[in-house]
């Protein structure tokens, strides 16, 4: 959907008269505004739903936003559309030009300052209202179907009904609230992807630093490095940030420290304080062994919050699996596909086919009323590594949305739904289930 920068600039400050009211019903509510949530809450919103989105920050974006201009993989894969929804917020950004937004391959590098006001912006061009500092922290059940969410907000506990809920939190937390039957880390042993807690670096020669970190130097450096900063992670990549000088760093994190689970309170702020530390660390080390190119670097920016990889996944009707992501499976119930790598976070990285997302893995097996999209879908530990690019991530929510929307118009419970029904609206959507996968192209 193509949009001037004229009408950009004058839909600032529409969502003051547009902000509804906590409480009320509603066809759709979402949970969480990253990748998956705003492709849930347009997808929802274009197929005809009164739709309402939850997130818990005071923006939207997830990790996109917390990532502080890390890559949004998977956005264009081959530099081709995966449809309007993801076009709503590439257009939106490419108004802004080079202050907003770098296009390498198949992935966006944006100034998350741009990024957090197209989300708002792509919201309200589809129709969708939207709370912000609102987490949720329960689900309504009735008779076995999710009948709407409880977020806690600076007012309390307020329940908010929904004819159809989209679990849009990574984490599966509605999912999980409501006694849907969830997995969670690797199978054999329980362990959890690594956190990372993302941080801008400036007042640095950015070509040249990229060049210095290439290969192998960066992983030398934080081993030659680590006797003084004990808390440098493993290894890590930089990106060119869309503000000149700075770089953008993701990192092992907290593989060293071992596995946490941001799901447990106590091993959440374990992986904070123990990443704030690092970032620091990383810093000074780049600094004092980097060369040249980091003599002056400064600390800028860390993320408002950790980035997390894995925690929850919901039990559907399907469980995607490696062999799924390694094979290119496809699916006669395909609702939308993965692109990229099989990336389990700093600790495997290798090349997969482009491979479907079967309607089986979005829907719980045994709850009703519900949909689940992103990080949280039906998958292995190794399956969920394979689709977790955020740009997959939108796709599942995209097809989640239609599929709550449907869900809600003719008065079924989304498994009962006939994909058939989701899948041309999808394709009116522009996006292509049928693209296949030797045409893909799967740079890093």
């Amino acid at each position: 959907m193509a949009v001037n920068r004229r009408q950009f600039l004058s839909g600032a400050g529409v969502a003051l008269a547009q902000t509804p009211q906590l409480g009320g019903d509603w066809d759709v509510v979402v949970a969480g505004g990253g990748p998956a949530g705003i492709g849930a809450a347009i997808g929802a919103a274009r197929a005809g739903a009164k739709t309402l989105l939850i997130e818990n920050h005071a923006f939207l974006g997830g990790v996109g936003a917390w990532g502080l201009g890390m890559t949004i993989n998977q956005m264009l894969p081959g530099g081709r559309t995966r449809g309007e929804v993801h076009d709503m917020v590439v257009s939106r950004l490419k108004v802004y030009g080079d202050e907003a937004l770098m296009i390498r391959d198949h992935a966006l590098i944006t100034n998350v300052e741009y990024l957090k006001v197209v989300l708002m912006d792509a919201l309200e061009a589809a129709g969708v209202k939207y709370l912000l500092h609102a987490r949720v922290a329960g689900a309504t059940v009735e008779r076995n179907r999710v009948a709407g969410v409880v977020v806690a907000s600076k007012e309390g506990m307020r329940k908010i009904r929904a004819r159809a809920v989209v679990d849009a939190t990574g984490d599966a937390d509605v999912a999980f609230f409501a006694g849907a039957e969830t997995m969670k880390g690797r199978e054999t042993d329980g362990f959890l992807s690594p956190m990372t807690l993302n941080l801008i670096v400036t007042n640095v020669d950015v070509d040249a630093a990229r060049k210095a970190m290439a290969g192998g130097a960066s992983k030398r450096l934080l081993d030659q490095a680590r006797s003084k900063y004990p808390l440098l992670p493993e290894t890590m990549s930089l990106s060119p940030f869309p503000l000149n000088n700075a770089v953008t760093i993701n990192h092992s994190g907290t593989k060293l420290r071992g596995s946490l689970d941001a799901t447990k309170l106590e091993d959440f702020t374990e992986a904070e304080r123990y990443c704030r530390r690092q970032a620091i660390q990383i810093a000074e080390a780049l600094r004092e062994f980097g060369g040249p190119a980091f003599a002056r670097a400064q600390l800028a920016n860390t993320g408002p919050q950790i980035g997390v990889r894995e925690t929850r996944r919901v039990k559907g009707a399907y469980l995607l699996t490696e062999d799924d992501a390694k094979n290119g499976s496809r699916f006669d119930d395909a609702i939308a596909w993965r692109s990229g790598f099989l990336d389990i976070g700093f600790v495997r990285y290798e090349r997969m086919k482009v491979h479907d997302v079967p309607y089986r893995s979005i829907v719980p097996a045994k709850m009703d009323g519900l949909l689940v999209a992103g990080r949280c879908i039906s998958a292995t530990h190794v399956g969920a590594a394979a689709g977790k690019s955020m740009g997959n991530c939108m796709a599942t929510g995209h097809a989640a949305g239609i599929a709550a929307a449907f869900s809600v118009a003719r008065g079924k419970p989304p498994r009962e739904l006939k994909v058939a029904d989701i899948q041309a609206q999808l394709a009116k959507d522009g996006v292509d289930l049928k693209r296949h996968p030797n045409q893909e192209d799967l740079k890093a």
